[in-house]
């Protein structure tokens, strides 16, 4: 075992973004980057307005081309003094370009850094939700017409199709891109109290607003009306925006844990995982890691709503409470999205299954068919009493609901010609095709662009 082993997170006990896209995007060495564009960015811009000169960005670019190959580990043992990251690597970088950060704070570094690391995993997080969202759109289409039980409050309610299900399933997941690509993502650019004094102490009547406008070009993130320190929008539009995404996911993850038990087996992960003790099990992996990682992330998000709450015009400990999690927040809805993705594209759909659990109680699942059509004849009152005496039949007889509703009718009582039909599952599922139609002309909304 080497010392690596004993100080760095591989992500031994976090499988749901271990080796995922957003793993990269979010690790430290991603944020050290993160930070080192933004003040090489913030040195362009301000080059652009003639506070420094060109020279100077070159000496800045070229000290975090050199700090960036040196790792995160000493940093992050230095930042332990100043309570972040980006005292030491201001300091680091001043020995071989002594105009970088002028006039910035610490943390118009760090949440420009963590807008920028928020864009990089969007980006990966939105191709897995787009993935999923063809692969659900896929089984929706092929799976239009396939009757299966509809299940409420645990129990068989009235037939519904695996059609209508999958199509539900992405329209969540694109409720979820959107909300996702809709979050705005700013630079922070304020100096020490959100006023940007020090910018026009460098270079009196320097404009401001340009030099905002420059950094936040340099880097396609969005400009910000305000310096934010402790209007904290742009963390919590994010954080609800990754809760979202991770709750969507959980939905399908709930369904595929439910409908791969032993006893339903109507759908199945193409790659289940095995047992360390049952050689028969293939555990629905997958969903489970999503459907874990749905429950961790409001508690996270939580945090960062809390955070809201920050004094005066730059906060002891609100700012600082945000960045593990929203850096699990990202980990969780872009490991959640890259499992989603495969998990939709290997899904198993047992067809014959589903039609064979529809018949587990002998026709009860349209007994509101029933009920429906005998009341003109006998009025609603009585036929639902009629259906619940049948139902009683059903279940203490052992007969078919079609058996149960002659016997309590008795021979000639009401035109019951068409009873085979009204007591097929089959035949009864409503607009199920045409919602999942209507479902399936919904498109992904445009991208925002920062």
């Amino acid at each position: 075992m080497n010392s690596d082993d004993l100080t760095f997170d591989t992500g031994l006990l976090a499988p749901i973004w271990a080796g995922s896209p957003a793993e990269a995007a979010t690790g430290d060495l991603a944020f050290l980057r993160a930070m080192l564009d933004a003040e090489v960015a913030l040195a362009r811009a301000q080059a652009a307005e003639g506070l420094i000169s060109a020279g100077a960005v070159k000496d800045v670019t070229t000290a975090a081309d050199a700090l960036a190959r040196e790792g995160t580990r000493t940093l992050a043992l230095l930042a332990r003094s100043g309570g972040n990251p980006v005292i030491p690597l201001v300091k680091a970088l001043t020995k071989h370009a002594p105009e970088v950060h002028l006039g910035a704070t610490s943390q118009d570094i760090m949440d420009t850094a963590f807008m920028l690391v928020a864009a990089r995993t969007r980006a990966v997080v939105t191709a897995d939700l787009d993935r999923t969202a063809v692969a659900l759109a896929r089984l929706a289409a092929a799976h239009r017409d396939t009757p299966m039980a509809g299940r409420t409050l645990t129990q068989h309610a009235v037939p519904t199709t695996f059609g209508l299900k999958a199509a539900g399933w992405r329209e969540l997941v694109l409720d979820a891109r959107d909300r996702l690509n809709a979050v705005v993502l700013p630079v922070q650019l304020g100096g020490a109290a959100g006023t940007m004094a020090a910018f026009e102490a460098l270079v009196p009547r320097v404009d401001e607003r340009r030099l905002l406008a420059g950094f936040a070009a340099q880097l396609g993130l969005a400009e910000p009306r305000l310096p934010w320190h402790t209007l904290r929008t742009p963390v919590a539009d994010l954080a609800a925006a990754l809760a979202f995404v991770t709750g969507a996911l959980g939905k399908m993850a709930a369904d595929v844990l439910v409908l791969s038990r032993t006893e339903i087996a109507e759908v199945a992960e193409g790659t289940g995982g095995g047992s360390s003790a049952l050689p028969h099990k293939r555990n629905p992996v997958g969903a489970t890691l999503i459907a874990a990682s749905a429950r961790s992330a409001p508690a996270l998000a939580a945090v960062l709503f809390g955070s809201l709450a920050a004094e005066d015009e730059r906060p002891s400990g609100a700012w600082h409470a945000e960045w593990s999690p929203l850096r699990d927040l990202l980990r969780h809805a872009g490991g959640s999205a890259a499992h989603a993705a495969v998990l939709a594209e290997g899904l198993r759909v047992d067809a014959g299954r589903m039609r064979a659990n529809l018949d587990l109680t002998g026709g009860l699942i349209v007994a509101e068919r029933l009920t429906a059509v005998l009341t003109p004849a006998i009025g609603r009152r009585e036929a639902r009493h009629l259906m619940e005496r049948a139902s009683l039949r059903v279940a203490a007889d052992g007969i078919s609901l079609r058996q149960a509703v002659l016997r309590e009718t008795g021979p000639g009582d009401l035109d019951l010609t068409d009873l085979d039909e009204l007591c097929d599952p089959a035949t009864y599922l409503g607009s199920a095709a045409a919602l999942t139609d209507q479902a399936l002309t919904r498109r992904p909304a445009g991208d925002h662009d920062a």
